[in-house]
């Protein structure tokens, strides 16, 4: 067999240490860890129903679980996630319509889902916690 004395110079593959995180790289990554939360928050979403249609005694102990600080915890976090993967999803819309490919709106977009995620389920919950 031929052997090579030198060995061949290949380029590197990018890694996440050679790039600084870009909002929109940041925000891909949201996307998909979102996508991947809300199927836990529906097995959740489905194991409350289960239990209201269980009777009385089950949805009571669902209610005590998800009206503890965790279950509240969870369920702003579930919150979040619904409201943040569909403002992502929407984004994602505008773009497949063929507009906001610049870097201004591309960066504008990736902010706009992130501070409206936050303040819908800020207002979200302010509501859920008034009518309480």
């Amino acid at each position: 067999m031929a052997e090579t004395r030198f060995p061949v110079a290949r380029p590197l593959s990018p890694h996440l240490t050679v790039f600084r995180p870009l909002i929109t790289m940041v925000m891909s990554i949201f996307h998909r860890i979102t996508g991947a939360a809300n199927y836990f928050g529906m097995a959740l979403l489905a194991g409350w129903l289960m239990a209201a249609a269980s009777g009385p005694n089950a949805f009571a102990a669902a209610q005590d679980i998800f009206g503890s600080l965790l279950g509240l915890l969870v369920l702003f976090g579930f919150s979040w996630s619904v409201i943040h993967h569909w403002l992502g999803g929407i984004r994602h819309l505008i773009w497949d319509s063929g507009v906001g490919f610049s870097k201004r709106a591309r960066d504008g977009l990736a902010w706009a889902t992130i501070i409206g995620s936050l303040t819908l389920t800020a207002l979200f919950w302010a509501v859920v916690l008034l009518l309480r």
